[in-house]
């Protein structure tokens, strides 16, 4: 009785054409999971009107399908409003608002343990450590508007929430609200027609050095 026939080695182009499928596959689920993932990135380089990065945004906002904002502004002098919202295809989103309001800095915020705040130049900033929020207060005397109306003084204060889960730990959420708030500040300070110059920083003072 003879032997059995040994068998044969796979053909060489079988074992190209698994490695070849292997990475056809791995490639279509990487454009796949780009696709669904690239909202944030296709927003332009400054929301918001032109307020605010697009970078901070992704500091912000988990990954998402699909992403967009809308701005308003209202009004102007003592009236003057701007608002701003950033929303996702997965659902958190950014809102933003910005108001002259007469009221000094003491009254606008008491400084306790339950925020952490930064200032620079004469702009405050400060976060809720139970929320992801921000707020800014920035002195500005608006376009038709007369110092002395004021019952106590007219400044800028603006106001950033997340709606939803933000992206990264809540230290570095913190922060990046904040980054918001004093982007959307600056550029909401042009649009009031703030009286005086103002020269304002790149960015304001980091917490934990603040801290």
């Amino acid at each position: 009785m003879s032997a059995p026939p040994e068998p044969k080695a796979a053909p060489e182009y079988t074992a190209k054409t698994l490695v070849i499928g292997l990475v056809i596959i791995l490639l279509a689920g990487c454009a796949v999971v780009a696709y669904f993932n690239k909202g944030l990135y296709l927003l332009p380089d400054k929301v918001c009107d032109g307020a605010v990065s697009r970078d901070v945004v992704i500091r912000i906002l988990p990954r998402t399908r699909t992403a967009g904002y809308e701005a308003e502004q209202h009004n102007e002098g003592e009236d003057f409003h701007f608002g701003c919202r950033v929303d996702t295809s997965a659902g958190p989103l950014i809102s933003a608002m910005g108001d002259i309001a007469d009221v000094s800095l003491k009254t606008w915020h008491t400084p306790d343990d339950d925020s952490v705040q930064v200032a620079a130049d004469g702009v405050e900033a400060f976060a809720e450590l139970d929320s992801d929020t921000s707020n800014t207060y920035v002195p500005c005397v608006p376009r038709g508007a007369e110092a002395g109306d004021a019952r106590e003084s007219y400044a800028l204060t603006v106001e950033v929430g997340v709606i939803g889960k933000g992206r990264g730990s809540p230290a570095a959420l913190r922060q990046a609200v904040t980054d918001f708030a004093y982007q959307f500040t600056v550029h909401a300070y042009d649009l009031a027609g703030c009286q005086g110059t103002r020269k304002f920083p790149d960015e304001l003072p980091r917490y934990e050095a603040a801290g």
